[in-house]
């Protein structure tokens, strides 16, 4: 496994992060204990969750989960974890968002779920535009005083939002952001335009979320024919609307003798900026298949085709994202 900083710290994870929003909704308990087992038999050390995650309202179905999976002991000091703040978590005026009210008392909240006393690296789920920086920062700064969270990232953020919250930062004397979570994929590319040059210059690490794009990049047309994936009503809508690119993209997958979902993440290895995406494993076969990617290296001229097939935002020149 390879590994890099995480953002400007000195801490290191893996070049893979083990989303564990399948845990729960997708994924039963005792397969879920299996695949993080297998994740660190593998030496993924990176895991993301969310207090939101599991699909019931307040319960923090995935953040139990991994709970009792610590409990059975000699776990939890051998990953980063990451989990986020933001979303609804109750019917009260004050259960949502970054407040200060709400990062404390769902930061405790998350620690008692996973039956941790820190979490490494604390997200912002989503910026909220009510939240005044000084009052988010005192509290994660709080949280940071005693040793309950380590790190602060943000997930979702514009560029601008990045350029703020760390000048903020700075203006307190605080490390500020140290990672952002993004949608990236061959398929969405717009935070190529800002995002991604903010957090180059901030030194922010990049961990993109659905590098897969939903499924539409790990081969949904071959599948499709083997009539061996489920699809939803807006992942058939897209890939009609997307056909003829995912027709050029799986065969020149099938060119070059990868999967296609090997080939996606092996492209966003490639840039310097991007420190871990995110996998979302539903199943054992899933995990154990990403860590194919390490043994693809794309040439220019991959890359020169894959920027033919999905062009970057505004169809300019790849040059003109140069890293």
């Amino acid at each position: 496994m390879q590994f890099a900083n995480l953002g400007r710290t000195a801490l290191k994870v893996s070049k893979l992060c083990l989303g564990t929003m399948n845990f729960g909704p997708e994924t039963t308990e005792p397969d879920s204990f299996a695949m993080m087992d297998k994740a660190l038999e593998v030496g993924i050390n990176f895991f993301d969750t969310a207090n939101g995650y599991g699909g019931k309202k307040g319960e923090g179905i995935t953040e139990q989960i991994l709970g009792r999976w610590f409990a059975q002991g000699n776990r939890r000091e051998k990953i980063v974890l990451a989990t986020k703040v933001y979303g609804t978590m109750g019917d009260g005026q004050n259960d949502r968002g970054c407040s200060a009210y709400q990062i404390r008392a769902a930061c405790d909240a998350s620690l008692r779920r996973m039956r941790t006393d820190r979490i490494d690296l604390y997200q912002m789920h989503h910026i909220d535009r009510t939240a005044p920086w000084d009052e988010v920062w005192q509290a994660m700064d709080q949280l940071v005083q005693q040793g309950k969270v380590l790190y602060v990232g943000s997930s979702n953020f514009a560029a601008w939002n990045i350029a703020t919250a760390n000048q903020e930062a700075s203006r307190r004397h605080m490390l500020g952001l140290v990672s952002e979570q993004s949608k990236y994929s061959l398929i969405t590319r717009n935070i190529e335009l800002e995002v991604l040059p903010a957090c180059k210059f901030y030194g922010v690490g990049v961990i993109p979320w659905s590098p897969l794009e939903g499924g539409l990049l790990g081969g949904v047309l071959a599948k499709e024919t083997n009539s061996s994936r489920r699809v939803n009503e807006r992942n058939k809508k897209r890939t009609d609307e997307l056909r003829p690119q995912l027709q050029q993209w799986e065969d020149f997958c099938r060119e070059l003798g990868h999967a296609p979902a090997d080939v996606a993440l092996a492209w966003m290895l490639a840039n310097p900026v991007i420190t871990a995406p995110i996998i979302g494993p539903r199943t054992m076969d899933q995990l154990t298949g990403s860590l194919r990617v390490f043994d693809i290296k794309l040439d220019d001229a991959a890359h020169k085709r894959l920027d033919e097939i999905w062009p970057g935002p505004g169809n300019q020149a790849p040059e003109a994202y140069a890293w």
